[in-house]
């Protein structure tokens, strides 16, 4: 009787314990993690360097300490974004064509928490391949911007575009160096990254 009991009578609060990860059997699912620390998992582990930012004040003085770190101070920025470039007008970029530029400083369409990768089209990058840009990016973004998966983000850029889908969509993964040999990642073009994320939610 005390087995039944002991099956089907309540817990009080201090009794109930929640299961710890090592105690979980293999063939339970696994725990799911917010999306937004999913992401922030995944973008370091492809070798992303994320900056938080809680205003846009932080943003600017990320930026700066982004510049100074690299040395980028007297170096030319391509944009190609117009509402960016006149966001940043403050900031003393000194802006410069495609071919002249060591960085690139843009935004994008989502962030996908399912692999850490970022959804760009031909809103950010127009017609262009990636390897036609400099290896050094710096992309703003808001933490609205992040969804679970590809699918989700092509959603989104359907439903905010619905009059003109834009095009040349692809994502960025590598955020360092590929190994050649590496056959998974054969074909898809490496950049140094750096993610000035914005909390607007």
């Amino acid at each position: 009787m005390s087995l039944f009991r002991n099956i089907f009578s309540s817990k009080s609060d201090k009794q109930k314990e929640e299961i710890k990860a090592s105690d979980r059997s293999k063939y339970m699912p696994q725990e799911k993690l917010p999306i937004d620390e999913s992401f922030t998992m995944n973008f370091k582990a492809n070798g992303g360097k994320f900056l938080y930012c809680e205003n846009l004040d932080e943003v600017f003085e990320n930026l700066d300490l982004i510049l100074e770190e690299n040395d980028w101070k007297e170096e030319s920025v391509f944009f190609y974004d117009k509402n960016l470039k006149n966001r940043f007008k403050n900031s003393n970029l000194k802006a410069g064509t495609l071919n002249e530029a060591t960085y690139f400083l843009t935004t994008c369409e989502n962030l996908i928490a399912d692999d850490g990768s970022l959804l760009i089209s031909s809103n950010q990058i127009a017609e262009k391949k990636l390897p036609e840009f400099p290896d050094n990016f710096i992309v703003f973004a808001t933490t609205s911007q992040i969804v679970t998966n590809i699918g989700e983000g092509l959603r989104e850029i359907k439903s905010k575009n619905a009059q003109k889908i834009p095009t040349n969509i692809t994502t960025i993964k590598h955020f360092k160096q590929v190994d050649e040999k590496d056959f998974l990642s054969y074909g898809s073009s490496s950049k140094n990254l750096y993610l000035l994320l914005l909390e607007d939610l």
